[in-house]
Parts: C-alpha cells; sequence; structure tokens
C-alpha cells in the first residue's frame, strides 16, 4: 500500500479561470463563492480534500490581477501571494486557449515561489474541436518547469481524478494536516457573509459597485429553531444604497430570499435574514475596514 500523502495546495491564477469552480468540484460541495464577475473571490479559503490515499488542503485565492490600486486590490494581490508562501504545491490555473498579461504576471508569481507547480487548463468544455489545444499546452508546457500539465472542465468536473491524482504524486509524504472529516477553517458566520455577497453580484451583474460587502452583525437562534441573521451590506458611496435597495425593496428582498434559500440547504437549518444597506465611503480603500470585515 502505498504511503499516506499530505500537503497545502494553493489554487492561483488570474481572476475569472475557475479557482473557485475548480475547488467546489475537488470538495463535491460548496465552500467558495462563485460568479462570472472577475474578482469575487477576495479571501483566502481552505477547502479540505480526503481519500485513502492522502489529505489535500486547497487553499482557494483571489484572482492575481493588474488594473486599480485600491487598498482593497492590494490586499487582495497579497493573500494570493500568501497563500503560495504557505503551499506545498501550486496550480497554476489558465483557461483554454487564452494568454493574458495577468496570466504572465501570476505565473511569476508561481516561479518566485519556487514552489512545484502543476498548470491546470481549465474550461476545455469551450474548446471545439478538442484538437486546437494540442498546441495551446505545447506552448504552456515551455513557459516553466512544470510537474504536469492537467485540461479539465471545472464545470463539469471532467478529467477531476487525474487533476488529484497529480496533485498527491507531487505532495510529500505525511500524516492528517486536520481533523478527518473537516472540509474548511471558515466559520458558520463567515460563509453566510459570503453567500449573501455572492446573490448581490448575481443579481446586479453589471450594476454591481466594486465598493460592496457583507458584514454579519449577529447570529441567533429564535424559539421556533429558525436562525436569524442580521447582516449590514455596506456601500462606499450614498448614490449605490437605491441601486442594492431597488424599487420598493423589491430588490434587496430578492437577494435576500436567494441566500436564505440556499443557506437553508447548505447548512440543513431554517434561516431568516434582516439585511440592511449602509454607506461606509471609500471602505475599499481604507485599511481598518479592510480588517473588520477580514479582507486583510
Amino acid at each position: 500500500m502505498s504511503a499516506f500523502r499530505s500537503g497545502f495546495v494553493a489554487l492561483v491564477g488570474r481572476p475569472n479561470v475557475g479557482k473557485s469552480t475548480l475547488l467546489n468540484a475537488l470538495l463535491g460541495q460548496k465552500i467558495s463563492i462563485v460568479t462570472s464577475r472577475p474578482q469575487t473571490t477576495r479571501h483566502r479559503v481552505l477547502g479540505i480534500s480526503e481519500s485513502e490515499e492522502g489529505q489535500i488542503a486547497f487553499l482557494d485565492t483571489p484572482g492575481m490581477h493588474t488594473g486599480p490600486k485600491r487598498a482593497l486590490n492590494r490586499a487582495m494581490n497579497r493573500a494570493a501571494g500568501a497563500a503560495l508562501g504557505e503551499a506545498d504545491l501550486a496550480l497554476f490555473i489558465v483557461e483554454a486557449l487564452k494568454w493574458t498579461d495577468e496570466d504572465a504576471m501570476a505565473l511569476e508569481r508561481v516561479v518566485q515561489s519556487e514552489r512545484p507547480a502543476i498548470v491546470v487548463v481549465n474550461k476545455v468544455d469551450r474548446v471545439h474541436p478538442r484538437e486546437r489545444l494540442l498546441p495551446y499546452i505545447a506552448t504552456l508546457a515551455q513557459r516553466a518547469p512544470f510537474v504536469a500539465v492537467v485540461p479539465v472542465s471545472a464545470l463539469r468536473a471532467d478529467n477531476l481524478q487525474a487533476l488529484r491524482a497529480a496533485i498527491l504524486a507531487a505532495l510529500p509524504e505525511g500524516e492528517r494536516l486536520f481533523p478527518a472529516g473537516q472540509v474548511t477553517d471558515r466559520g458558520e458566520r463567515f460563509r453566510i457573509a459570503e453567500l449573501i455577497r455572492e446573490k448581490l453580484t448575481l443579481e446586479l451583474v453589471e450594476e454591481l459597485p466594486y465598493g460592496i460587502a457583507v458584514e454579519v452583525e449577529s447570529e441567533t437562534t429564535t424559539e421556533d429553531g429558525r436562525v436569524e441573521v442580521q447582516a449590514v451590506i455596506w456601500v462606499d458611496r450614498e448614490g449605490q444604497k437605491p441601486i442594492v435597495i431597488g424599487a420598493g425593496g423589491e430588490r434587496l428582498k430578492r437577494i435576500g430570499r436567494a441566500a436564505r434559500l440556499e443557506l437553508n440547504k447548505l447548512f440543513g437549518k431554517r434561516y431568516h435574514l434582516v439585511l440592511w444597506v449602509k454607506v461606509r465611503e471609500n471602505w475599499a480603500d481604507d485599511a481598518r475596514a479592510l480588517r473588520q470585515l477580514e479582507v486583510e
């Protein structure tokens, strides 16, 4: 029988290449929120996968990006870099047939970390015919001394077993890093706030300002067994409040209902959400506000 392996694996890459979708697919459950909007992930999120062969502690990270130089953007790039520093192995994730300056920047950070790396070519389900991948993969393999190049579709959970096998082969022999059965180190309050933010993003799409955050202020269980959550949606300009609330409060009600239904399913409890929209001007440039919102 082969030796048990374990280690930290950082998922890194530019925004919107599918890191969070891949994490959730590898775990078989939702740990990281997912939207089509770049820079949805703001935090380092741990997801733990275990099999007879080993335990993999995945570190989902914000997309490494250039562009706006707000304190929030700097914090997100630092979070991704810090996860690389913790990792035994990097998963460098790219989108099939695409290569950008931000991909190059992210790869440079991976190379500088001196961690062994597997390059994951995601979204291969969009490539037709599939043979178009071959020259792209050949070029990609020459960009750095990768341990392996693995094409996948995170959305369709395609070729994930091959990826898992490549990861375990690259990890050191060792004992469990976390107790058996643990899936993440993030508490329920954090996951509630993130899920509300996901529903905000999906509802508002292009209208959503990047200067938006969610903070859970209280979480109490009522006599009838429901979990009542009081949460604040922070925006950084007064003019953004009516965008989030919508005419007659209908938009905020839709957001709350969508979040409540998914929370009920995710945690197996009945939730009641009370959402408030408040203004904290330029919070995304305020280091103290970022620490309060657990972004720093």
